[in-house]
């Protein structure tokens, strides 16, 4: 074998493409959903179960770090649906040359994030 043979690339070297951040944000915004529908199923849970544990989830509700959580939930479901979106238009067959799929998946983040903003400038 010979010593000047190239290494494969490792984590310090490759660059993952914009494309492939977004393929694996969309995955992880997917488990976070999932994971969201559990705080959900509380909400309702307390809705149903009366007044003292309804009180009771306002109050955890109210806290810092959940608002931080349930905005987070939202950016995931807007970021989820926008990439979605971007699945249909790949399932007719459009946008597989590499400057289109970049230009929408920046488009697919400030999008995105957009609407997050609008829901929180609306609530």
């Amino acid at each position: 074998m010979s010593a000047n043979r190239p290494l494969s690339p490792h984590l310090q070297v490759y660059r993952l493409p914009l494309t492939g951040l977004i393929s694996i944000t969309h995955r992880m915004t997917g488990v976070l959903l999932s994971m969201g529908l559990v705080l959900f199923v509380y909400v309702l849970y307390a809705i149903a179960a009366g007044e003292g544990v309804y009180q009771s989830m306002q109050a955890f509700m109210a806290f810092w770090l959940f608002k931080l959580v349930y905005w987070g939930f939202i950016y995931a479901l807007f970021f989820h649906l926008c990439h979605g979106i971007r699945h249909l238009i790949w399932d007719i067959g459009k946008t597989f040359d590499r400057d289109t799929l970049n230009r929408y998946a920046l488009l697919e983040l400030f999008v995105s994030a957009g609407l997050t903003l609008t829901t929180f400038l609306l609530s």
